[in-house]
């Protein structure tokens, strides 16, 4: 008999291939299934929170996140609809509606980044857009396409006049041609392209004598704060001088043509729409195109729509660069990062200037990272660390700095539980800082899958969350505690395909009442009314689950109803609150335990059953557990055939709720002589359940 503990869990679900690699230091923390439950960064496992129903979308919908700053009351979620964008909070939809120029099934393929007010999409198929929020609350939402080199006009020609000076009156030598060009600028110090050449007869500046000056006029033009005045030097028109007023006086100002008026350049002309948005050292950069695939751009410095340059070119002019590789690889993400880091589909790079110093026209080296190659998947960044799907599809990996070879490197994320991801792939995803670092995937079967990721404790596991319905959409905003998850879920109600906006809530804390666990999805709170005989057992407003089976946790006691077409039914007992939704199971079991005896050997193949054991919870309520049978662990819905046995929780006082335990359950396992037995934890009741270890005896036989 060995008695053996399986007291971390972060590890997530595995592949079952790996039931044998014991010899593999994160062996023990392996789970067998990890379905709506979630491994914790101390090693514990608990129940994931349910959902809270926000909006009938009324049809297919894809969400990407709006968020001004940190505070919850600038974070929206836009709801891209077929020909509509709606725009919702973490607590209901806006009045406010957009026309959606794209299709759905290139919704998720947007890359998007966002500064300030404006939010700029992009994708190969569609100019570059963005969506603005203006104005005070209630806000003024638009979407346009973006303007690239957008400013005031520049003035019309302008008028130079030439000034003699007090000499001797000879004018042999006003023989050459001073030319002149102005500009204007808007109060935001936005510049235009040059006017037309204004030009005179007059000498040539370096024969100018005390008192020779030229006279500059203009029109005005509506907006412009002030004009630039430059004069041409050796080819260039160099800046000579500022001025408010619509006149300039030159006195042979000496020209800086190291200043010259901008000229206009479109990199995005002809239909070269960009693939990838990000911003990075004050610049937009936009990456790919429909035309020119493995090539990135960058805006000027500080005005991220226009793409204007200079001649010759100045340090804060828009840039082209492109990505030299032995093969012509599409860009497909953009991250800012302490250097700008470039995804393709054949490889990663990082984009910087040498010495630390700011990305430039002149000063601009892309090397290559890795030879991973990267799918067209917005890409997380979280903590020091970029995540990003590698090119199939089919394995997620990390990209972060390491001093050793000064550079990326990354791990396979996916390489323990391969089955999650390869055979499906991830269609969008998300990441939630708070409470715990978690990645939320949308699998493309409506699964939804979490990775519990630390990269500095070396902790990525992977679990699986499934509900009475398909997953479409996942995006996270900013909330007031935490991060808010927002999805959207295609549920069945009435025989009628519906498109809710749901968000998970908030996790079940140390200081939270049993009366509010919310372990249902597409829940609501209900205050029970009255019925006939004055008993406060109605339960209304829940049309949204017309037909459906729920759970309900009333005042912390668990039920099981059926919701009339009205949206109603009756409780059992009165209650002065019922949280009303659908239900879901939440399974775990680790993998069979695997250890080299000293004597007989390696446990592999051997029979063994499970003797007494101990589960220590932590603030739980009820849940079952049962024992594998014969090549069960091949099979990941083994569960549903099991035998199940209550776990044994009673309530302090009889007809009220059971309180959170949190402590040691003996419980006695009824298992058979298999080479693979384990023990199998569920929880099917609206109740949380949070194990933090799992002690067995286990007796082994023969072979």
């Amino acid at each position: 008999m060995s008695r053996i503990a399986f007291r971390n869990f972060t590890g997530g679900e595995t592949t079952p291939t790996l039931c044998a690699r014991y010899d593999l230091k994160k062996f023990g923390t392996f789970l067998q299934t990890c379905r709506n439950f979630l491994p914790n960064l101390h090693g514990d496992v608990e129940r994931r929170p349910g959902t809270k129903f926000i909006a009938d979308l009324g049809a297919n919908s894809i969400l990407i996140p709006f968020q001004f700053n940190t505070a919850a009351a600038n974070n929206y979620v836009l709801v891209f609809q077929p020909g509509t964008i709606k725009i919702a909070q973490a607590d209901g939809m806006l009045a406010a509606t957009l026309s959606n120029p794209y299709s759905m099934s290139h919704v998720y393929g947007i890359s998007f980044a966002q500064v300030g007010d404006v939010l700029y999409l992009a994708h190969p198929s569609y100019a570059l857009r963005k969506i603005t929020r203006s104005g005070s609350s209630p806000y003024t939402w638009a979407i346009a396409t973006v303007s690239i080199n957008q400013s005031l006009n520049p003035p019309a020609a302008p008028t130079a006049t030439w000034h003699r000076g007090s000499g001797d009156g000879n004018t042999d030598n006003e023989n050459a041609t001073l030319n002149y060009v102005v500009t204007s600028l808007d109060s935001s110090g936005v510049e235009s392209v040059a006017s037309k050449i204004g030009k005179c007869k007059g000498r040539y500046p370096t024969d100018w004598i005390v008192g020779d000056y030229v006279t500059v006029s203009w029109t005005a033009v509506d907006g412009a704060s002030e004009y630039n005045v430059y004069r041409e030097s050796a080819g260039y028109y160099g800046f000579i001088g500022t001025t408010t007023s619509t006149s300039f006086e030159d006195q042979n100002f000496e020209p800086d043509t190291a200043q010259t008026p901008k000229k206009n350049w479109n990199p995005f002309a002809n239909g070269n729409n960009p693939t990838c948005v990000a911003f990075h050292q004050q610049r937009m950069w936009l990456g790919g195109g429909s035309k020119n695939p493995a090539t990135i751009y960058a805006s000027r410095s500080g005005d991220y729509e226009s793409f204007r340059k200079s001649m010759p070119l100045q340090d804060d002019d828009a840039l082209e660069y492109v990505i030299a590789s032995g093969s012509v690889d599409d860009v497909k993400w953009l991250v800012s990062f302490d250097s700008l880091l470039i995804g393709t589909a054949g490889a990663e790079y990082k984009c910087a200037a040498s010495e630390g110093t700011a990305i430039t026209p002149s000063k601009c080296n892309i090397t290559v990272q890795s030879y991973w190659g990267s799918r067209a998947l917005q890409p997380l960044v979280i903590g020091q660390s970029i995540m990003h799907c590698q090119r199939s599809g089919s394995h997620v990996r990390d990209l972060y700095y390491t001093l050793e070879s000064d550079g990326y490197a990354g791990n396979d994320l996916s390489v323990l539980a391969p089955q999650l991801v390869e055979t499906y792939g991830i269609k969008q995803w998300c990441y939630q800082q708070s409470p715990v670092s978690t990645v939320w995937a949308v699998r493309s079967d409506g699964t939804l899958l979490a990775l519990t990721y630390m990269r500095e404790q070396n902790i990525f596991g992977w679990s699986r969350h499934v509900t009475d319905g398909q997953y479409i959409s996942v995006a996270v905003i900013n909330g007031d505690d935490e991060d808010v998850v927002m999805a959207v879920v295609k549920r069945t109600v009435n025989g009628a395909a519906k498109y809710y906006l749901e968000r998970v809530v908030p996790r079940f804390k140390d200081a939270t009442a049993i009366e509010d666990a919310w372990y249902v999805d597409c829940g609501k709170v209900v205050t029970p009314a009255a019925n006939a005989d004055g008993k406060q057992v109605v339960c209304s407003g829940l049309e949204h689950l017309a037909g459906k089976t729920v759970q309900v946790l009333a005042d912390g006691s668990p039920e099981e109803h059926v919701v009339s077409s009205s949206g109603t039914f009756e409780l059992d007992f009165p209650a002065s609150k019922a949280l009303v939704g659908l239900g879901y199971e939440s399974v775990m079991a680790p993998l069979p335990l695997e250890v080299d005896m000293q004597k007989g050997g390696s446990t592999v193949g051997k029979r063994r059953a499970y003797g007494k054991c101990i589960a220590r919870m932590y603030r739980s309520v009820g849940g079952s557990y049962a024992a594998s049978r014969p090549n069960d662990l091949w099979n990941s819905d083994a569960w549903k055939e099991l035998e199940w046995y209550e776990l044994p929780f009673l309530p302090e006082e009889w007809g009220k709720a059971c309180q959170p335990y949190s402590g040691d359950l003996e419980i006695s396992l009824p298992s058979g002589q298999d080479p693979d037995t384990t023990i199998w934890i569920m929880q099917d009741k609206p109740l949380p359940l949070r194990i933090v270890s799992l002690m067995a005896e286990v007796h082994f036989g023969e072979a």
